[in-house]
């Protein structure tokens, strides 16, 4: 007779599962986070369709794009992002012999829309508030707008800033070093309005992180997101993305005049044309014909 006390055996992993686990090995971070989740989604639909994640053909994938358009109903970016990954992911799976070539070479990715003009950011006066907001508020908050807005780092990059990565020296400057997305290394100066925040939050502290929660802990990238949210509505009279902060600090620096080259630098984009974006998304609103027409019109008023 079988034992029942006997604890049941965890079941091995699928093919597909495997070859899944074997992608995601590859990424860490959010990629990871955001990959895992559409792999999740994918390897859904098909169990609910009876169908092996690596039988799928390009009607499935077509059939699944399909799905995530009309009955998820998500958004054409979150399309196109979903759809990408399982490319790269079928990719992968042909390169590692997994199938014999990739059901997903010629599927249709929609094309994402995306408004330019949000990557504008703040104005120089508001984000001149939100500094000084912050600053009266305490001084992680004060260093969180200043590491992102003055310096332009992403969100997940402040919260892991540790205080010995603000000790280095380089060249005469005081330097932050840090491994951004895509696990690359930059090393940074870190100007004057930066190291009295940097000073503040640290608090005499000369190691561990240097943005604290209220009970002690690391800052985390959600309350991170909560703190900017809520100290901009209070501050310039509107909520926004943290993100904005570094889109406000790429245009920013922009307007003052620091050449493109540079500012893609110091935004550490792999890619010009991204920065490029910045540039157009700025001008756009400058020079749009708006403008034009509205004076053409006042003058035969």
């Amino acid at each position: 007779m079988r034992d029942l006390t006997a604890p049941t055996p965890t079941p091995l992993p699928s093919r597909a599962e495997i070859a899944a686990l074997g992608f995601l090995a590859q990424y860490k971070g959010n990629t990871l986070v955001l990959y895992r989740i559409h792999l999740k989604v994918l390897f859904a639909w098909c169990a609910d369709h009876n169908v092996d994640p690596l039988d799928v053909t390009r009607v499935h994938l077509d059939l699944f794009r399909h799905h995530l358009q009309a009955e998820r109903m998500n958004a054409s970016g979150t399309v196109a992002s979903r759809m990408t990954t399982i490319r790269t992911f079928y990719r992968y799976c042909a390169d590692e012999e997994y199938l014999e070539k990739s059901p997903a070479v010629r599927v249709a990715i929609p094309k994402a829309q995306r408004d330019d003009s949000r990557l504008v950011g703040l104005s120089r006066l508001e984000l001149a508030t939100l500094l000084q907001a912050a600053k009266s508020t305490d001084p992680t908050r004060w260093a969180l707008v200043a590491l992102m807005g003055l310096l332009g780092l992403r969100v997940s990059e402040a919260c892991a800033v540790q205080i010995e990565d603000t000790m280095g020296e380089s060249r005469g400057y005081r330097t932050l070093t840090l491994v951004g997305k895509g696990e690359k290394p930059a090393t940074m100066p870190i100007t004057v309005p930066v190291a009295r925040a940097i000073e503040a939050a640290a608090g005499g502290r000369t190691s561990g992180p240097l943005l604290l929660r209220a009970d002690g802990t690391q800052l985390d990238r959600r309350t991170a997101y909560r703190w900017i949210h809520v100290l901009s509505a209070r501050a310039i009279g509107h909520a926004v993305h943290p993100h904005s902060l570094r889109h406000t600090f790429i245009t920013l620096s922009l307007d003052a005049g620091v050449p493109l080259r540079d500012v893609q630098n110091a935004a550490r984009h792999a890619d010009p044309r991204q920065t490029e974006k910045y540039d157009r998304a700025r001008g756009a609103l400058d020079r749009h014909a708006g403008h034009y027409l509205a004076a053409y019109v006042a003058g035969a008023a």
